[in-house]
């Protein structure tokens, strides 16, 4: 559902991204593990068309990046971590209903489809409530439900549990089951070892740019003959691999 060719992005003379090429297949979690600064997050930016990519492209459910990034948009859904990106003065249903209408959804299917989410997230005692007056973990559902709402095939999720606390990252975490429950293809991005090998079916290790090993958490463990991923991890981005 995603196949990623060649992918790279220039700033300014930094490559911050470097010929990426990985595929994600439906109903699977493909976690791109790396550091601060290592490429995850302009890759996310690049594949939900919020930045251009210098070279390369990507098909998102047969639509190429590049070529029709307005129908690559209506086949994704996007949950950052950091600020949720609600307008507090409009409820959490208005947020919802104003996403879904760029969407272009009708009426009908907005109203049934945030009824159906609402319930699956216990939303219901707040979804009329302004968005200023909730808290961080009901605007956490908020956005999770708005990212949802339109129904799409591929899930974009840049450490979405960056500052939350205890019982909000295991809502983010069974948000993600429930994707991959329904067969999107999710990329699911983080810096954690344990969220890591929670989640994700496939993994891909990013360095400066660069996907330096990729593959299941079992195969990897093998083929670089450790049980430990944070060793694995630095045994492809420490110094030992630099020199």
């Amino acid at each position: 559902m995603v196949e990623v060719y060649g992918l790279s992005k220039i700033f300014k003379n930094i490559r911050a991204v470097d010929n990426l090429s990985f595929q994600v297949k439906e109903g699977e979690v493909y976690g791109l593990l790396g550091e601060n600064g290592a490429g995850k997050t302009t890759t996310l930016r690049m594949l939900a068309t919020m930045l251009k990519p210098t070279s390369g492209t990507a098909k998102i459910n047969g639509k190429d990046l590049i070529k029709e990034p307005e129908l690559v948009r209506k086949k994704i859904g996007i949950l950052f971590g950091g600020e949720s990106g609600l307008y507090d003065r409009l409820t959490a249903r208005e947020n919802i209903m104003y996403f879904a209408e760029l969407q272009d959804m009708t009426k009908e299917e907005i109203k049934a489809r945030i009824d159906l989410l609402a319930d699956k997230f216990g939303m219901r005692e707040f979804i009329d409530r302004p968005a200023g007056k909730l808290s961080k973990g009901m605007k956490q559902k908020v956005a999770i439900v708005r990212s949802i709402i339109h129904n799409p095939k591929i899930m974009l999720f840049d450490e979405p549990t960056s500052g939350l606390d205890v019982s909000s990252v295991r809502e983010v975490h069974d948000f993600i089951k429930f994707c991959r429950e329904e067969g999107k293809a999710i990329i699911f991005s983080s810096h954690s070892m344990a969220e890591v090998e929670k989640l994700c079916d496939k993994i891909g290790i990013i360095h400066k740019g660069r996907l330096v090993a990729e593959g299941t958490i079992e195969f990897l463990k093998e083929k670089y003959h450790t049980d430990n991923l944070e060793e694995l991890f630095m045994e492809l981005v420490g110094e030992k691999h630099e020199s």
